[in-house]
């Protein structure tokens, strides 16, 4: 049935509702303007911000209004409030950008940032930046405690010189001093630590040769404002000797002389890569924190659902074994909501709220069995690498999950790899590891015996704007339709779950890691380490690649269940023009099952006519919901009516061989 357009009269009605409601949703307050300063829109973090009744918000309200409310209750401090009304109402009139921060009398910080719509108005954001400028002030603290610890231990090293450097090369940090001709005078062991320069001498140091060029243009203008009096804090990125990159934070504090000029300058630099690791893992837990107690919520509400409905089926079907309505509806019934509970589970473990089937699993023996099933839909110029080592390595974790997982890990790198210059090369790796606490902090893991799992490739790697979000859910780097976004934010959801953690490397132009810690356990009584996991021993005999041609994404996902109960591994398209791409350009395509009638101007004829006369696939099979008056029946091709079972579209498998 055709969808029925809404009254022309309600969709601007409905385009504004859902903008307010977006809006509404925003953390930071939005107002706009009108050219005569009334108020056109406002969202609800506006009001709340500033602490406006919701009463003064409505279309029309006066600019002014705004302003006298504050007025009156001092916002703007000791004064006449005619005159602060009249004042900032003239500023506003001016219509000119601007950017302030303002301190409100509960001590809360608000950055208002205000830029005029040309012919409009104006429109306005409210910040509030309270704990940020509390970070900073913080930092500030810190580091003013950090310069005077550094000028009372170099007050020391005047004293005691064998004694200082004691202290200093005991100190987790870097800690040198230069004079005022910018030369070295003292440098502690740590120097020698990253950079294997010689400490004892430290006058033939330059610090242009250990940093590089490029850090020392970055350090350089510290270096000069502080030479001129002016203490310096600044982070920066540098690589050891060993080629390790490092995220420091360097204090500059001069040393003043008698007559008030700079004799020389203390320098304090810290390795701050774990704190801003941990960091990156705390933002990153924070913006998926919003949709996991959504999807959670969500997922537990249909399970309940499901709860009933399989429960009641089930019993029906037991009472009534050979009652004909039983196979014909009630077993379909149980099976489709058996797989939705199915698809809820998958929405829990994304959600980390399902209840995992964990059990011990030989772990090389489910890499073995991922890379058989992948390596049917790898190009023959793409070469994977598999490498488990000979130590049994066994985790405590739910083993279709971790083998889903790794799949579609295994996947994203198969198309990182597309369209590079050199061969592409996927190396999939396994080994017993044990980390201390240093490393398990920024991972948010305990320390202890882990399994770690990689999966390296050398194609395009990824920036740092395109790493920070990799693990948001919705976000993709594939084209429309490609993608949903999900693959990489479940996966991170299932191994935190786990007990685990995962930590991406990425370089543009050189490739990715992405890196699974599990926790590590012990093998079953009774199980030789050969033995494979699970997952691995209730696979189905695989059947090859099928590629699913289907413009309604809930039915391919369905079918594509079918399909993998038969043992397939399985290529999905949305379209015909697609498909037939995907025909052409991949190569050992065992069966192709195309819906008969799509959207656009093209069918499934034509999918199963590209795929049978160019003898492109072993099998044939056209689906439909609702068979046309007339449609061009394609001889080998045999058409499968919808809902079918697994058991149907088997038959209809072999039906549609050549």
């Amino acid at each position: 049935m055709m969808p029925v357009d809404p009254p022309p009269e309600a969709e601007p009605l409905a385009r504004y509702q859902t903008l307010q409601a977006g809006l509404d949703l925003l953390d930071q307050g939005l107002s706009i303007f009108d050219s005569e300063l009334r108020l056109v829109a406002w969202n609800r973090a506006y009001l709340q911000l500033l602490d406006f009744p919701e009463a003064m918000g409505f279309v029309g309200a006066p600019f002014a209004s705004f302003i006298g409310f504050n007025a009156r209750r001092g916002e703007y401090g000791p004064g006449d409030p005619a005159r602060q009304v009249a004042e900032r109402v003239a500023a506003a009139q001016t219509f000119a950008p601007h950017e302030i921060e303002r301190t409100r009398p509960d001590g809360r910080v608000l950055r208002i940032r205000g830029e005029p719509v040309p012919g409009h108005g104006f429109v306005t954001l409210y910040t509030d930046i309270t704990a940020q400028r509390q970070a900073e002030d913080a930092v500030r603290a810190h580091n003013t405690e950090l310069e005077a610890r550094v000028v009372e231990r170099t007050a020391e090293l005047q004293r005691s010189e064998q004694r200082v450097r004691l202290v200093m090369d005991s100190i987790p940090a870097l800690v040198g001093f230069f004079d005022a001709s910018r030369v070295y005078r003292y440098l502690n062991r740590g120097y020698h630590d990253w950079f294997r320069v010689d400490t004892q001498s430290p006058t033939r140091v330059s610090a242009r040769a250990f940093l590089g060029d490029a850090v020392y243009a970055v350090v350089r203008p510290h270096v000069l404002r502080a030479m001129r009096g002016s203490s310096q804090s600044f982070e920066y990125e540098l690589v050891t000797h060993q080629g390790q990159r490092r995220m420091v934070r360097t204090t500059l504090v001069p040393e003043r002389t008698a007559d008030g000029g700079v004799g020389g300058c203390f320098e304090l630099t810290f390795d701050i890569t774990d704190e801003r690791r941990s960091q990156v893992l705390l933002a990153r837990a924070h913006k998926l924190e919003s949709l996991t107690n959504m999807t959670g919520g969500l997922a537990h509400d249909f399970n309940n659902i499901l709860t009933v409905i399989i429960g009641n089926l089930a019993a029906m079907a037991q009472a009534r074994p050979d009652d004909e309505a039983t196979a014909e509806y009630v077993m379909p019934a149980l099976g489709a909501a058996r797989r939705g509970a199915d698809l809820v589970k998958g929405l829990l473990s994304f959600a980390r709220r399902q209840p995992l089937e964990a059990a011990a699993v030989s772990v090389g023996a489910l890499i073995e069995t991922v890379a058989g099933l992948v390596r049917r839909v790898l190009p023959d110029t793409l070469q994977m690498d598999i490498a488990v080592g000979d130590t049994p390595l066994w985790s405590w974790i739910d083993a279709t999950l971790l083998e889903q997982a790794l799949i579609n890990m295994v996947l994203n790198a198969r198309d990182a790899c597309e369209g590079g210059a050199r061969p592409g090369r996927i190396q999939l790796r396994a080994c017993a590891t044990r980390i201390d606490a240093s490393i398990a902090a920024p991972l948010q893991l305990s320390a202890g015996d882990c399994i770690r799992i990689d999966v390296q490739d050398n194609g395009a790697g990824m920036d740092p704007a395109t790493l920070a979000h990799l693990f948001d859910p919705f976000f993709t780097t594939k084209r429309p339709g490609q993608g949903t976004g999900l693959g990489m934010a479940v996966v991170y959801g299932f191994i935190k779950q786990s007990g685990g953690a995962v930590d991406v490397h990425s370089t543009p132009g050189v490739g990715t890691t992405i890196s699974v810690w599990l926790p590590a356990a012990q093998p079953p009584a009774g199980n030789d380490d050969d033995d494979i996991g699970p997952a691995a021993s209730a696979l189905p005999r695989q059947r090859g690649l099928a590629l699913l041609v289907d413009d309604d994404a809930q039915v391919r996902r369905v079918v594509r269940r079918n399909l993998l109960e038969l043992g397939y591994v399985v290529l999905e398209a949305e379209r015909a023009p697609e498909a037939c791409k995907l025909l052409e350009a991949t190569e050992g395509i065992s069966l192709v099952l195309t819906d008969l009638v799509m959207a656009g101007p093209d069918d499934g004829v034509q999918v199963a006519r590209a795929a049978r006369e160019g003898r492109r696939a072993q099998s044939v099979v056209i689906m439909t919901g609702n068979v046309p008056d007339a449609w061009p029946q394609l001889p080998g091709a045999p058409l499968l009516r919808k809902p079918f079972t697994t058991e149907q579209l088997a038959a209809a498998i072999e039906r549609g061989r050549t």
